[in-house]
């Protein structure tokens, strides 16, 4: 059952999480892997993984609770939605007994992490045009395809790769989830020249008959989206708590400032058209955040139906919720807020992808128009 309000659990994992991360330099722009190793070490990235292999035993609920702490204390670890909620999750639930040996003990220490390759150039937010394809060869496969946008793979040991195969009884393609080593041969990277100012890169990705054994394969060969969705879920949860602790980054540097900063004869604060944008943004950061919490619990509790549309609708509303608090925060320093010293205009551009990815937000209003309103497709 969802509840509205936190265990005193939660409560003090919020707290300790927090205090964690204040004591470290922002790393917005800056390497991060110091700052995810002494977070594994205490048990943050791994708090969803289960027990029997080192990690916490919590799930996305801990999870997200983590990475909104770490992004409303400046340091946000955007590969935890990548490596250990949804490469994590999918290889928790559908991995070979290798596979969950061999990898997650290593996610939920932090001596290794992975990234996860879905988007490709022509196939944008329909993931159903996605042409990277996986062929049998012997026992082996072989993958060929292109992907972009993605994080961190640089840094991941492996890629967990959406593929897809064909279905020997229809001869229609289905998705498939393959683990690809940073170093197969045939399996090249190019860093993209973003605007985004964050230490996790995004990178192109091309992939020229990659030999992978059979054991690459994660999970059925036929569970085709369940297996996926299994990830994507998750991600989008995740994708909201990194928003709303981003907002929450932004909203507190500008309280500040307001309580401060006097140019009549009372702080700025006092006056309504710096008070009340600034309550909006809390409020709505809040909303996000009840809708987050609802949407982790469903998953957790194994609702992936209910999930998905909770997940979709948190993403919306703290994406939304993001963009607002730090386009407010930088109005209400004006040109301090556009200065390097407060650090706020880089947040400009950051928290536009909590609005892009992984999905667009009028993807997810096409999500709610038809399967939660009923009305009818428009593609």
């Amino acid at each position: 059952m969802t509840t509205l309000m936190e265990s005193e659990e939660h409560r003090s994992l919020r707290e300790a999480v927090a205090t964690f991360a204040k004591n470290h330099p922002r790393t917005l722009d800056t390497g991060n892997r110091q700052l995810w190793q002494e977070a594994a070490k205490l048990g943050y990235i791994g708090v969803n993984l289960p027990e029997t292999y080192g990690g916490g035993g919590g799930g996305i609920t801990e999870l997200s609770l983590v990475l909104e702490e770490m992004g409303a204390a400046g340091n946000p670890l955007l590969m935890m939605i990548v490596s250990p909620a949804i490469c994590g999750t999918v290889i928790s639930r559908f991995g070979t007994d290798a596979q969950k040996r061999d990898w997650l003990p290593s996610l939920a220490d932090g001596t290794r992490l992975m990234a996860f390759g879905i988007t490709e150039p022509d196939a944008g937010s329909n993931s159903h045009r996605i042409t990277t394809t996986a062929r049998r060869d012997g026992t082996d496969w072989l993958l060929t395809g292109r992907k972009v946008f993605i994080s961190g793979v640089d840094i991941a040991d492996a890629t967990l790769m959406v593929g897809r195969t064909e279905d020997a009884r229809t001869g229609r393609l289905k998705p498939c989830l393959f683990i690809v080593p940073r170093d197969t041969p045939g399996f090249e990277r190019r860093q993209l020249d973003m605007e985004l100012n964050a230490a996790e890169k995004q990178f192109e990705l091309t992939l020229d008959d990659v030999r992978l054994p059979a054991e690459a394969l994660v999970g059925d060969e036929d569970a085709g989206l369940l297996q996926l969705f299994a990830g994507l879920n998750p991600e989008r949860v995740m994708t909201a708590a990194f928003g709303i602790g981003m907002g929450r980054y932004a909203l507190a540097r500008a309280l500040e400032y307001a309580r401060e900063r006097t140019v009549w004869k009372t702080p700025i604060g006092a006056h309504q058209a710096i008070a009340h944008p600034l309550a909006q943004a809390h409020i709505d950061l809040e909303l996000a955040r009840l809708m987050t919490q609802k949407a982790a619990h469903l998953y957790d509790a194994g609702d992936d139906t209910g999930a998905g549309e909770a997940a979709n609708m948190a993403k919306y509303a703290a994406g939304e919720a993001c963009v607002k608090a730090v386009d407010q925060a930088v109005h209400t320093l004006g040109g301090n807020g556009l200065t390097r010293e407060f650090g706020l205009a880089q947040l400009i551009t950051a928290s536009r992808v909590a609005r892009i990815a992984p999905v667009s937000r009028e993807m997810i209003l096409n999500y709610v128009s038809h399967r939660t309103l009923g009305l009818p497709k428009s593609y």
